[in-house]
């Protein structure tokens, strides 16, 4: 757990920020602290340089006033009291003739003072030389302020880090908690709580990675119930027609019932309403895998139309419903699979029969757009309610289920309709009001 906390992003955010405050102000520390120290010694040197100029001044006018360095001690002991600095001077050949220190008068001056503070010219000739402090550390006032720069940009450094890991804190809650929320969600997912949602506080990229997964969510949740729905439903329509089925069959086995004419006809309703399901499901996952073998080609319209009709004819009949066809003579010809786009129609038109009262009319209309020809079927029946319209193409859906029977099969030829117009490249709509009848529309490219 430990380990897992170190690999976290909250705790490597912290540290990435850390690093880079620290990396950041130990360089800007580093060079300002140089630069200060830099430009502090060449002030103090420019200051000292006009100092040593008026010593040098002094001790030119007493050099000059004998040729010669007998009275210089005097003078530089004079000089150090003013200045607070030990002073040597030297002749031209590098022999100490005075030292306020009164330690090396008579020696060499050393190979490291190879830099006098000045250089002692009487006449145009170079007479000797003036150290000021050659051994000496850096004066008290230049440590102090140096050591003051070095702290304060220490103390600096330490409140702008502090600062920094508090605002990485701040922002990385900000940042993190959206994920932490969105990878419990996950977790919980993939446990199968399907229900689970995670709340959009944003407008950022994590804004709408939330938004993305509640839609996924959403997605999964709808696609679970309607497979639980599917698999509830494939086992109602089946158990119906085998219940049948199994009835008729102990009725025979028992003597109650005679195996004549009228018993093999129901046995084979029975199966061939089986068979019509089991085709339906069949179309239906070949049609949503993308796996429906299309025999396209182009073909007239009306014939098409005209087929479906005569097919669903005898049920209007039956019904006392009118069909009707009203088609323009100038349609262009529909790159279509015929026995499909027929189903189609013959799905609608029957799903319109089944759903129009006797004495109402049924009809195809149809009407050429650019690259595709859009056909109707319109009903004057008992239409649809509103909360139902954004499901009537759903597998095994039916608005009204108590007479799923008696007015539409298993709830599958809408969903097969639907399926089948996309796989054409066309589109499929509903339009519909409760008493006034409902009108069907779809599109078939030319």
């Amino acid at each position: 757990m430990a380990a897992r906390g170190w690999r976290s992003l909250r705790v490597r955010l912290l540290l990435a920020t850390i690093l880079v405050v620290l990396i950041a102000v130990g360089v800007t520390a580093l060079v300002v602290g140089r630069s200060t120290a830099g430009e502090f010694r060449r002030y103090v040197a420019r200051g000292g340089e006009e100092r040593y100029f008026r010593y040098a001044a002094h001790l030119n006018r007493v050099y000059g006033s004998t040729l010669n360095w007998d009275d210089v001690q005097p003078e530089v002991e004079r000089l150090s009291q003013l200045s607070g600095q030990r002073v040597v001077v030297a002749d031209a050949e590098g022999t100490v003739v005075g030292d306020s220190e009164n330690k090396l008068i008579g020696k060499s001056v050393a190979a490291r003072w190879s830099s006098p503070s000045a250089v002692l010219v009487v006449g145009r000739q170079r007479v000797g030389f003036l150290f000021v402090d050659p051994v000496a550390e850096p004066p008290a006032a230049e440590a102090a302020f140096l050591s003051g720069v070095r702290r304060s940009l220490l103390v600096g450094a330490l409140i702008a880090g502090a600062a920094a890991v508090l605002i990485t804190l701040f922002l990385s809650g900000r940042i993190v908690r959206p994920v932490e929320q969105l990878t419990e969600a996950a977790q919980r997912m993939e446990k199968g709580d399907l229900t689970v949602r995670v709340a959009v506080e944003t407008d950022d990229e994590i804004g709408q990675l939330a938004h993305a997964f509640n839609s996924m969510a959403g997605g999964l949740e709808q696609q679970e119930q309607l497979r639980r729905n599917m698999v509830g439903d494939v086992a109602h329509e089946l158990r119906t027609p085998l219940t049948n089925l199994r009835g008729y069959l102990e009725a025979a086995r028992d003597g109650l019932l005679p195996t004549d004419a009228a018993f093999v006809d129901n046995l084979y309703e029975e199966t061939m309403l089986l068979q019509r399901l089991v085709a339906d499901l069949q179309d239906l996952a070949q049609a949503e895998a993308g796996q429906l073998a299309l025999e396209r080609r182009p073909a007239a319209l009306d014939g098409i139309v005209e087929q479906a009709v005569s097919a669903l004819r005898p049920q209007a009949d039956l019904r006392a419903v009118t069909l009707g066809i009203e088609l323009p003579p100038d349609l262009p010809l529909v790159s279509v699979d015929p026995e499909r786009i027929g189903q189609v129609l013959r799905n609608l038109l029957s799903n319109a029969v089944a759903h129009t009262p006797p004495g109402g009319e049924i009809t195809v209309l149809a009407r050429a757009g650019e690259g595709e020809v859009t056909v109707s079927v319109r009903d004057t029946g008992e239409g649809i309610p509103p909360e139902h319209l954004p499901y009537v193409f759903d597998r095994f859906y039916r608005a009204d289920k108590s007479r799923a029977r008696q007015t539409g099969g298993a709830g599958l030829g809408l969903a097969i309709v639907k399926q089948l117009v996309v796989a054409h490249g066309g589109t499929i709509s509903v339009a519909s009001e409760p008493g006034q009848g409902s009108i069907f529309t779809f599109t078939l490219p030319t």
